[in-house]
């Protein structure tokens, strides 16, 4: 069925972003205020997340809940190990998941929510610490807790001033600072932070080229001496192929790439003959590389920036330990680029054939 009609559905386009904006002006007022009237107990907060010898478990219900369960996931991926415990799951056993030695950080625009206060008294008889995120500090909550964080009575955004909006950002903004403030306390790195995101892009992002690229086993590999024919007919792998060859030197190091695309260039050419000479003669010699422990990141801006669709990755001794082929990380590209792999630029004397990166318009 429709919306009843009213005057709302005769809004103009100007008029639904002036409301929106007057939404986002409610809640950025109140941010500034929280800004400039950030409470003092925000240092104590922060000392005992890091004192915390348990886990930090967060608890709230309604919006403040759904909010929680953010501000916990935020701490659990940021060095403090966090749990959201249900309150009304709390009083009918699940307060056996909260340890002597953890600490409750609890949620509630009152502080006077009927579910909360229920978890107050055997808190306290247990002596379990408490950390509120509330409005003010006149409320059950406010009292019974170690820790007040009172971001000030402000209107909710919503038109009839009912709706949670500009209570949850204030209390979402408070959690996230309290996340980010304590992790920059811990010296929480980047690694640090890959650690605990190991999958998507974020973790691809954060990962070293020797997670992501296609170990030795899985690549073509031949002596710089063998023939072009030689290296084609005999060399293969059991996994799937590569666009590129890994040529070493009578040491083991990497000595050039040779690539499917330079091998149809001397068919294109009808230079049959050098099907027969050494690989040597025809493969671009010192290809860019990056060693062992380079960061992805840094791999796939050498792909994008150089136009090449192969990198080879080597140990310090200049040894091949894998490459990155250019299709296993499209995902991490420039954005508003397409790839079109032709073949990979040569970094000193081939002639290459390089692999372009236009902009794509749609």
């Amino acid at each position: 069925m429709g919306l009843p009609a009213t005057s709302s559905n005769h809004w103009t386009d100007l008029e639904y972003l002036q409301a929106a904006r007057e939404v986002l002006t409610q809640e950025q007022s109140a941010l500034q205020h929280l800004i400039q009237h950030l409470p003092l107990a925000f240092a104590d907060a922060v000392r005992a997340l890091l004192e915390c010898q348990g886990a930090v478990l967060v608890s709230g219900i309604g919006k403040a809940g759904w909010i929680g369960q953010k501000i916990s996931a935020s701490l659990a991926s940021t060095g403090t190990v966090s749990h959201f415990v249900h309150p009304s799951e709390a009083v009918h056993g699940d307060f056996g998941r909260i340890g002597d030695r953890d600490l409750l950080l609890i949620l509630s625009n009152s502080g006077n929510t009927p579910e909360i206060n229920q978890l107050l008294p055997t808190l306290s008889r247990r002596g379990i610490p408490m950390i509120a995120i509330t409005s003010t500090e006149d409320s059950e909550l406010a009292r019974a807790a170690r820790i007040v964080l009172a971001y000030g009575k402000h209107p909710e955004a919503c038109h009839l001033n009912l709706a949670p909006s500009t209570s949850t950002t204030l209390m979402l903004a408070l959690g996230d600072a309290l996340c980010l403030v304590t992790a920059r306390r811990r010296n929480w790195t980047a690694y640090d932070f890959s650690q605990h995101h190991p999958g998507g892009s974020l973790g691809l992002k954060l990962s070293n080229v020797e997670e992501i690229m296609r170990p030795l086993t899985q690549c073509r590999v031949a002596a710089q001496e063998r023939t072009v024919r030689e290296v084609f007919v005999q060399v293969s792998s059991a996994a799937r192929r590569t666009g590129a060859v890994l040529l070493v030197d009578p040491s083991g190091k990497l000595a050039g790439l040779f690539t499917d695309s330079d091998l149809a260039k001397l068919l294109e050419q009808q230079r049959d003959g050098s099907l027969d000479r050494p690989i040597s003669e025809v493969m671009t010699r010192r290809p860019y590389q990056v060693t062992v422990g380079t960061k992805t990141t840094n791999a796939v801006q050498m792909l994008a920036r150089h136009n090449i669709s192969e990198l080879p990755v080597v140990n310090a001794a200049g040894e091949p330990r894998g490459i990155i082929d250019i299709t296993d990380v499209l995902n991490l590209m420039p954005t508003g680029f397409a790839v079109a792999p032709v073949q990979p630029a040569a970094r000193t004397d081939a002639p290459p054939v390089k692999l372009r990166i236009h902009h794509d318009p749609t």
